[in-house]
Order: C-alpha cells, then structure tokens, then sequence
C-alpha cells in the first residue's frame, strides 16, 4: 500500500508539473509574426514589400528569410534606421543595395528619403510592416511607421502591420510634442512615453487623422470598405497573443546597437536627453544609456569611463576621452525597472546640470541659435524643460508644466488600444 501511495504521490507531482508548464506555454507571449498562419495565407501569390530591420523574426529566423522559405514571394525589402539588417550607425546614412543574402533589392529610408516612391512599390501588391519599437517618442521607427503608412495609403496599397510588444508600455510619460518642434525624433503630439505597442499606435495615425491629406481620404475610405475576393483586407494589424500592458517583455533580440539590453530600454526615456547635451549618453560604453558623463564633471565620487569605438558607435561622443559622471547599469532588470519608477527620471539631468562647471555650454548649441533647432528641444518637443532646468526649477514644476497636455493625450489613447491596461 505505501508502494502504491508513493506512485500516487510521484504522479500527482507530475500531473501539477506537466499542467504547470502547459499553463506557462498558453500564456507565453508570441509576437505577430510567430503567429504565421494568421497572415501566411493572405500574402499567397501576392508580392510583397516589407519593412524591416534585424528585430523582423520568426523565432531565430528573419522574417523576410522565413516568408522565402515558405514561398512568398518578396520582390522588395526597405531598411529603416541602422539598416535593413541593423548593422549601421546611429544616424548613418544608408544607400539602397542588394541583399546578399536574398538577391532582394533594399530600398533605404533612412538616407535620402523617408517614404518608397510610387516607383519603388509599381511591384508590390502588399505591403508588410514588422519592426520591434521601445516604446518611446525619439525612437524614430515610429516616424519610419508614419511614412510607410502615408504611402501605402496614398498609393492604394494594401498594409499588414505585425504588431510586437512594448517593453516600456506599462506607463506614460513626458511632456507632449509642440508641432513646431516637429522633426523625425518626433513627428506628432504624442509624449516621450506613450504606452502603446506599435500597432496600436498605427491604428492612432489613421484614427486621428494624422497622416498626409491625401492618406487620411484613403484610410477613411479603407475603414469603411468592403473587402474582395482580390483584396482580402485594406488595413490590417495583427495582434500579438497573450499580451497585455502589464506584462513584462523581455526582447529576444536588441532592437538596436545601443540598446543592447533590457536595463538600457528601461533607463533610455531618461538618459536619451543627454543627447541634447555637451555629455556622453553612454554610446562607446558597454552600458550605452545606462552611463552619462563628461570629462569636466568633478562630482565626489563620479564613476569614470572612457568612450570607444565600436559596432553602432564608431564615433561616439567624447571619444577616447576619460569621463566622470554616473552608472546607472544594475545586472538586476527588475531593480532598475524599481529605479524608473513608470517615470521619467528627470533628477538625473537636473544634477548634471547643477555638476557641470560652464553651464553655458551644457545644452547642444545650433548655429542659428534658435529655440526650434535646439537638439534638446526636439528631444523634448518644446523649450519648456530646458528652460526650468537652466531656471533651476524642481523636478515637481518640470513635471507640472507637462502635465495638462498629457492627460488629454491618455484619453486619446484609450481610444485605439488592442490590449488590456495597465
């Protein structure tokens, strides 16, 4: 009897074992484009352009490799910031080339245009979008989503959008956009943090209204027509399963060179602003985003570390230049997940500031001087902050003056979320 309630027991054991990781394995997170048999059949004996980057995959393989295998026929690939394979520099220039690996010709729009031309897509019939965004303003593949969606529109092209997570879309953040700062680290009148996955956010553009005129007419024309036998959908987002915005996404691959890491995605809406500034960001560092400094920084105690170059920084800021200032890397993510605080950590920059001996030289300074040209001011999107903080004011005023514009943009986004709240 002992023998047989021992069996019971092991059994039993199993039984919560085996029930325990099917539980785990139905509330995994899968990304839209792992999710194949939703959108393979609609690409079937179509062309297709698609936009992407190193981040495109279905599960280890990149997207583009994955819908050859599977004998869709890809007559176009365009590349956005850091390149269709994400090897270039932050801000490169890339040229338009050929896919060594595919023969597919490489359309760049990150170089001397933004947007495919109406000749760039006379063989596309569909238009696929696949990109991991960070969930922040200045990230710009927000911006590359933007144009993509006005030419596909404005040339009647049908758009899939396979939508991932947002690694930072439990919370928002940050003041909102001011249209005259408008540039391609902000295009629309969104916070720095924004709360949304990328498709969410597409779905936003359309609904709002902006787009480019002639867009806006198609994407309220796509909204209310019929689909055919020939155009099985106009537009069209797939979700991702079992996300929500309380989930915790750990990215499977870095969505860029110099965020390498989930504690850079966590710290990069605070520390990007050091852009903006005579300081390192970090680029050059193992820890780019994690780190700022500046070789003048006499703080007692300041961590000290020497910019370099390499791969997606071959010419960082101050390099091979000796800096002081602070590390905010911790191996923990979820200690520096505690640190952010669902905020921007505006501190930070107000103590450099305050640390920095020739104030006057802190902030990026234009040529033309203007307010508008400022690289901190579009980081931020208006003059605002960089005023408070030059005026010394409390991290609580800094906030309080975004706060109004904000709010208004919470409803919006209510508006067009796919996924459950945080």
């Amino acid at each position: 009897m002992k023998k047989i309630g021992l069996q019971l027991i092991v059994l039993s054991i199993c039984f919560v074992f085996l029930n325990s990781a099917k539980a785990q394995e139905s509330s995994k997170i899968i990304p839209a484009a792992d999710r194949t048999s939703t959108y393979l059949p609609l690409l079937k004996g179509k062309r297709i352009g698609v936009f992407a980057n190193h981040t495109s995959v279905v599960g280890n393989t990149h997207l583009v490799d994955f819908l050859l295998a599977n004998n869709i026929q890809v007559t176009k690939a365009f590349g956005p910031e850091h390149g269709f394979r994400g090897k270039a520099d932050a801000g490169e220039k890339i040229e338009n080339y050929i896919d060594s690996a595919t023969g597919i010709p490489v359309i760049s729009l990150y170089g001397k245009k933004r947007r495919p031309s109406a000749e760039d897509l006379a063989d596309v019939d569909i238009m696929l979008f696949d990109i991991q965004d960070v969930g922040v303003r200045f990230y710009t593949f927000i911006s590359s989503l933007e144009e993509y969606m006005n030419a596909a529109f404005e040339n009647k092209k049908p758009l899939i959008l396979l939508d991932r997570p947002n690694p930072n879309g439990y919370y928002i953040d940050g003041p909102v956009l001011e249209m005259e700062y408008k540039s391609f680290i902000g295009m629309k009148p969104v916070p720095i943090v924004y709360g949304m996955t990328i498709g969410e956010y597409a779905l936003m553009l359309a609904g709002e209204k902006w787009l480019t005129p002639k867009a806006n007419e198609q994407a309220a024309y796509y909204k209310n027509a019929e689909n055919t036998a020939d155009t099985a959908f106009h537009f069209l987002v797939i979700k991702c399963a079992n996300y929500t915005h309380k989930s915790l996404y750990n990215l499977p691959v870095k969505p860029s060179p110099n965020l390498p890491d989930i504690q850079s995605i966590y710290w990069y809406p605070t520390t990007c602003f050091f852009e903006g500034t005579v300081l390192s960001e970090g680029r050059g560092t193992d820890h780019p985003f994690c780190i700022f400094g500046h070789p003048s920084i006499t703080t007692k105690n300041a961590y000290s570390f020497t910019p370099t170059s390499r791969d997606g920084a071959k010419e960082p800021k101050l390099k091979n230049q000796l800096c002081y200032g602070w590390n905010l890397y911790n191996d923990n993510a979820n200690t520096v997940k505690k640190k952010v605080n669902c905020k921007i950590q505006i501190g930070y920059l107000i103590d450099a500031y305050k640390a920095f001996p020739n104030k006057e030289k802190f902030f990026l300074q234009p040529k033309s001087g203007k307010p508008t040209d400022f690289f901190f001011n579009k980081l931020a999107g208006n003059r605002t902050k960089k005023k408070k903080i030059i005026d010394e004011k409390s991290e609580t005023e800094i906030r309080e003056s975004w706060k109004e514009k904000l709010d208004a943009f919470k409803q919006i986004r209510k508006n067009y979320l796919l996924y459950e709240d945080f």
